[in-house]
């Protein structure tokens, strides 16, 4: 197994899901059918700050010297695209990032905390979440162009341009890491079951409004 076989077995084996999270109806499951501007715009700063929250708390324990330094910079992308998203928004957040991370991370970051070894996290944190990020991002990106608000689309392009870094250099991780067929196995698993638990989650809420996500493809 290699890095790009090991993305191209994770993209397949979840294809469907991925397909459906990539929707249109992403966004209409993140905020609840409030499909405003500052309401996306919340959804993806509370996002960034459970990310900062996952990977500040993985910097301070990690064995791995290379993971810990990877850790600590996405942490401080995370906290970097906080703020420029809640600048994007119209009035001032009450909220601080310390208050935002604080706040129920959900299930997949509730997940994530509780990986323990370089693999699972590097697999979890910085691939399986950069592939769903990724296509949260293409959703924004879209909601703002159609709503002729080039400015936010743009930022939101930078966001996913550094998301797809994080994903680079997960994968990049995972091939230094990885050295037997279990540990890749495992990276395997933790990926998928990520992208498992996020697509669970976006099919609830949609239920929750009356919509089957097995319709949107």
């Amino acid at each position: 197994m290699d890095a790009t076989k090991f993305r191209e077995t994770v993209e397949t084996s979840k294809r469907t899901e991925l397909d459906r999270l990539g929707s249109s109806q992403l966004l209409v499951a993140l905020t609840d059918a409030e499909l405003d501007a500052e309401s996306v715009l919340r959804v993806a700063a509370g996002s960034e700050a459970a990310a900062y929250g996952t990977f500040s708390s993985w910097a301070d324990d990690e064995v791995s010297d290379a993971a810990r330094e990877a850790f600590e910079a996405v942490a401080e992308q995370e906290a970097d695209h906080h703020e420029r998203v809640v600048a994007a928004m119209d009035g001032s957040p009450d909220e601080t990032l310390e208050d935002a991370t604080d706040a129920d991370a959900g299930p997949m970051h509730g997940y994530l905390r509780g990986r323990d070894d370089t693999v699972s996290r590097v697999a979890g944190g910085m691939v399986g979440r950069s592939l769903l990020s990724l296509r949260t991002h293409t959703q924004i990106i879209g909601f703002f162009v159609n709503e002729a608000d080039e400015k936010r689309a743009d930022l939101f392009r930078d966001l996913k341009g550094e998301t797809r870094d994080t994903l680079d250099r997960g994968l990049e991780l995972l091939e230094e890491t990885c050295e037997t067929d279990e540990e890749w196995e495992r990276a395997r698993a933790t990926a998928e079951y990520v992208i498992r638990l996020v697509y669970d989650d976006y099919a609830d809420a949609l239920g929750e409004l009356g919509l089957n996500p097995k319709s949107v493809c």
